[in-house]
């Protein structure tokens, strides 16, 4: 019962964590409802590291925990929601540099109970299929096009027609997120909601709501959504400029500029508070900046916009084919490299460490400047063919209609062409890694090696044994030269005690050696009185003299055999310490040549 105590306790301190560090950032000072609600749910990104996260990985991971099989409305249990969750955070840790690797068990703890405060309020402990794709999608990192696109995929019919009441369930599940950091009342959901948005009955394809969404402004709902991404497109870019209140004198993040009092500029701190002096009032009208230009640059700009080699609108987005977008698949789309947003490249770039894009075509600034390319030339198209128009008599209108088919056929074929690059280059630089990385497997494919490095093992096996048994008998042999020698000393004082001398046989020369001794059978064998039991097993010139009955003076002999059996096993020694180097060598070129994982399989 404590145990059980203890992890509710530590459950419930878990799931305020989240809210109480986001109050004591003290977003409530902030006047505006858009600005506050984008910053906290900023923050809860952040926490969560769900900014780390692209989009495109958000929906492989949807695929591979089987979500695109599931009806929207279907019901998953806490325990594989959190299950969901590990596969996404350990599967960003490993494309994250090691110096910036998350602390994954503290994201899922912050993250799943944030999803459960905010899906599940009434504590059934299931959330829906639905609920938590649209949560995952709109929290996680990336562009905000690419989230539309996918939201768009499933609230569409297979004809590629947005449904109404699937885009009526989007917002009931998108808008509890401003509800859950205290926001409801001026982002709650209504009935009215999905009207305010389209207003009219219509047939909504994937452009159309591209353009009402990513409008400015947005849909009244909405308007804290792409603000929230510009937050985090701004987070550290620097204006060399001073703030006419608090007198920084420079500004990060926002810069708002007044447009009735000259020169005068706010940050994003004081204009959030509410902050004014002198002739400026809060009822101005304040012109928000997110990037700093030069006046220079600015001068150059408005010659350029004069004389018509900048367009004077660009599209929110680019254009899109018409064909329907698959729901839950988005195969036929390109999902480049995923890269982190502008705050974690730069966060990357200055401690030295690699950004995730390995190639200039793959960053989002080229493709930006891509859909820019196609978006200037689809503009001057639309300018020619309003001349032709004006030159052409004022009824023929299916030229002009025919014009700007032809020009969306045209856009169509340039990013499907762009995509087809896009694709060919990633399957390029995977081959190539693919290649250039060692792989387990090579050790496998070098059978040479791997049979003389077994030859070696064996032979040094054999050698260990062969060892081990001539260490033995030199210990028998030991025993037994030192009962010989007890032997013959007693003889000797036998015969002095006798008075008789010694009779002594010609002593062998130093340089001559005796046979190599038998290994006798019984290892624990002692001497006895009796010479013949004694020399059980020794070499043939001992024996002999004692078999005839007169022993010898065999000390010398003795000591010789004793030599070399010593000079025997220093050879033994000698050549086994070589075949262990001749292994180690052989070792170390494997490991060098890519077959370590082999070489260790050996071994053990």
């Amino acid at each position: 019962m404590i145990e059980e105590g203890s992890k509710r306790g530590k459950a419930m301190v878990e799931k305020r964590q989240l809210f109480m560090e986001m109050r004591a950032q003290n977003f409530d000072v902030i006047r505006l409802s858009t600005y506050r609600t984008a910053c906290k749910l900023r923050f809860v990104q952040k926490r969560c590291n769900l900014h780390l996260v692209d989009v495109w990985n958000m929906i492989e991971a949807f695929r591979d925990n089987g979500l695109n099989t599931l009806d929207h409305n279907a019901e998953i249990n806490v325990s594989r929601l959190e299950t969901i969750l590990s596969s996404i955070y350990y599967q960003l840790n490993k494309r994250l540099p090691t110096t910036h690797q998350i602390n994954v068990e503290q994201s899922i703890g912050l993250l799943l109970n944030f999803m459960v405060a905010t899906y599940d309020s009434e504590g059934h402990g299931k959330l829906t299929v639905f609920s938590m794709k649209a949560m995952l999608a709109t929290m996680c990192g990336g562009k905000i096009v690419d989230k539309l696109r996918y939201v768009f995929s499933q609230i569409s019919d297979s004809s590629g027609v947005m449904v109404f009441a699937k885009f009526d369930q989007f917002l009931r599940e998108v808008l509890k997120l401003p509800t859950a950091v205290f926001e409801g009342p001026s982002f709650g959901y209504t009935e009215h909601s999905v009207r305010t948005c389209f207003p009219q009955q219509k047939k909504i394809l994937l452009n159309t709501f591209l353009d009402v969404l990513m409008a400015d402004p947005p849909p009244q709902c909405l308007v804290w959504l792409p603000l929230m991404h510009r937050l985090a497109n701004v987070e550290n870019v620097f204006h060399p400029v001073e703030c006419s209140y608090c007198r920084s004198e420079s500004m990060m993040g926002f810069r708002y500029r007044c447009q009735q009092c000259h020169g005068y500029q706010l940050c994003q701190s004081c204009f959030w508070r509410g902050h004014a002096n002198g002739p400026h009032s809060n009822q101005h009208q304040m012109k928000e900046h997110s990037s700093w230009k030069s006046p220079a640059k600015k001068l150059s700009h408005a010659i350029s916009k004069s004389l018509g080699c900048v367009p004077i609108g660009e599209p929110p987005h680019p254009v899109f084919p018409e064909q329907a977008e698959r729901p839950q698949e988005l195969t036929h789309t390109v999902q480049p490299k995923p890269v982190a947003n502008n705050m974690n490249d730069t966060m990357l770039m200055s401690s030295g460490a690699p950004t995730p894009t390995k190639s200039v075509l793959e960053s989002p600034s080229r493709l930006d400047e891509e859909h820019r390319l196609i978006a200037r030339y689809a503009a001057r198209l639309a300018a020619e063919a309003g001349n032709s128009t004006q030159q052409c008599p004022p009824t023929d209108l299916s030229f002009n209609f025919d014009a700007n088919k032809q020009q969306r056929q045209l856009i169509a074929e340039l990013e499907n062409k762009n995509r087809e690059i896009l694709q060919e280059i990633q399957r390029l630089r995977l081959e190539h890694e693919q290649a250039s990385q060692p792989t387990p497997e090579k050790a496998q494919q070098n059978p040479t090696l791997l049979a003389e490095l077994r030859l070696l093992r064996h032979r040094k096996d054999e050698l260990e044994r062969r060892m081990s048994a001539l260490q033995e008998s030199r210990r028998e042999l030991m025993v037994q030269l030192e009962g010989l020698m007890r032997l013959l000393k007693d003889e000797e004082q036998k015969q002095s005690q006798s008075g008789g001398s010694p009779h002594s046989s010609p002593s062998h020369g130093a340089g001559c050696s005796m046979p190599m001794p038998i290994r006798s059978t019984s290892a624990g064998s002692t001497p006895t009185h009796t010479p013949q039991d004694c020399l059980a097993g020794v070499g043939g010139d001992v024996l002999e003299a004692f078999a005839q009955g007169v022993p010898r003076n065999l000390r010398n002999d003795l000591l010789v055999a004793a030599d070399s059996i010593t000079n025997t096993m220093s050879s033994l020694v000698k050549e086994l310490h070589s075949v262990d180097d001749g292994a180690e060598e052989e070792e170390t070129n494997m490991r060098n040549g890519g077959d370590r994982g082999t070489v260790r399989a050996q071994k053990h």
